[in-house]
Parts: C-alpha cells; sequence; structure tokens
C-alpha cells in the first residue's frame, strides 16, 4: 500500500523486453536505506517489485498487462518517474489509500495557469468516470490529488507550485497520458452492492444494501 505522497522523482536507466514483458533499470531519487529484495516501490503510480538493488539502483519487471493499462511500456531511458517507497503502519497517512495497481489512462486536454496555481483537465475512459467525484481523492501518475470538478468523461484537479516542482506534472503538455488509479472505496462499495454480493458472501442475519450502508454513516 502507497499513499500518493511523492518520496522523490527517479529515473528510467535501462529497459529490454522479457518474457512478453518487459525489465525495467531504474534510479531512485532516495536513498534506499534498509533495503529489502522483493520489496514494492510504486514507480508512476505503478506498485513494482524491487530487486538486485545497489545503492539507488534496482531493477523490476513490468508485466504485459501493466504495460497495456498503464503509460510505462512508452516510457523512454532517461525519462524520470514518480517514486514512493510502500507504506509503513507507522507512517502519516498524508494522501489517501493507493494500491499501486493502475485502472486506466487518461489525457491531458487542458493546462492553464490559475494565480500560483496550474489546473489540468484529464480525458478519461467513460467507464471511470463513476469513481470519480467532485472533492474526492485520485491518483495521477501516483500522486495524490483531489478532484476539483469532474463531469462525464472529465475531471480537472488544480496542483500546488510545490507539487509542481516535486513531481513529474510539470513536464505534462496537452497530449500527455498519465495512469490513473481511482479511489478503492468506491470499487468495493459497488461490488458489495451489486446483486447477489451478499448472498454468495454468506453475511449472517443482515443484508448490505444502500439503507445498511447510510445507517452505518457510509452514504
Amino acid at each position: 500500500m502507497f499513499t500518493g505522497i511523492i518520496t522523490a522523482v527517479g529515473r528510467l536507466v535501462g529497459k529490454r523486453d522479457h518474457g512478453g514483458g518487459a525489465t525495467f533499470e531504474l534510479e531512485a531519487g532516495f536513498d534506499l536505506d534498509d533495503p529489502r529484495e522483493g520489496e514494492s516501490i510504486a514507480c508512476n503510480g505503478v506498485c513494482l517489485t524491487a530487486y538486485a538493488i545497489k545503492g539507488r539502483r534496482f531493477c523490476c519487471d513490468v508485466s504485459p498487462e501493466t504495460l497495456a493499462r498503464s503509460n510505462l511500456g512508452r516510457l523512454a531511458v532517461g525519462r524520470m518517474l514518480n517514486m514512493e517507497r510502500a507504506l509503513r503502519p507507522s507512517d502519516r497517512l498524508g494522501g489517501h489509500i493507493v494500491s499501486g495497481h493502475i485502472d486506466c489512462e487518461a489525457t491531458v486536454s487542458r493546462r492553464e495557469l490559475v494565480g500560483e496555481y496550474t489546473l489540468f483537465t484529464f480525458d478519461a475512459p467513460a467507464a471511470y468516470g463513476k469513481y470519480i467525484v467532485g472533492k474526492g481523492s485520485i491518483a495521477i501518475d501516483g500522486i495524490s490529488l483531489t478532484v476539483n470538478a469532474c463531469d462525464a468523461g472529465t475531471f480537472a484537479v488544480s496542483i500546488i507550485p510545490h507539487t509542481l516542482r516535486a513531481t513529474t506534472l510539470g513536464e505534462l503538455r496537452v497530449g500527455s497520458r498519465v495512469n490513473i488509479e481511482v479511489d478503492i472505496i468506491g470499487k468495493y462499495v459497488e461490488s458489495l452492492l451489486a446483486p447477489g454480493a451478499v448472498a454468495a458472501a454468506a453475511v449472517p442475519r443482515q443484508s448490505m444494501d444502500a439503507g445498511f450502508l447510510a445507517r452505518h454513516g457510509y452514504l
């Protein structure tokens, strides 16, 4: 699990095809103190397994599914990536709960300066629009952000100067594609409310429906 608070920007230093997917060599923008072979590191929001850790460099394998769902396959050697090490139970949850499992890509349709802030508007696949709500959380290239506004197929976020400097968002232009992970809570609620879901879970003496969630403060 991650929080969407980027530790530092890293760099793709090597890339090769491997088993239908790819193997990346990456250089973190931070010291990998207490490194553990097989630990999880989020790269542009994608949870990857690190191995062959030497200093700040590590390797990871990227599956065909990840290449198809994310922008990692299009990254050229030398490109910068947002990186975050996995959350410790004792850490502050400064952003929101991020799993590192990318749902889809979105495309920058507009970038404008509003005072000292940068407003980005994105076009997203319509199938994921129902999970994006105004003032809700969303992870863009691994960065925990708040949705300013949204409608069918589009949403906007406002970026403070620090985030623009400390992440890869400053490189985005109209037409750039980014990795999107919607808030996982909405997907779980949808699954629980799906017809037959409660019966399949064999919940004793009560059913999980909209009324149940409202009575317990979730709606």
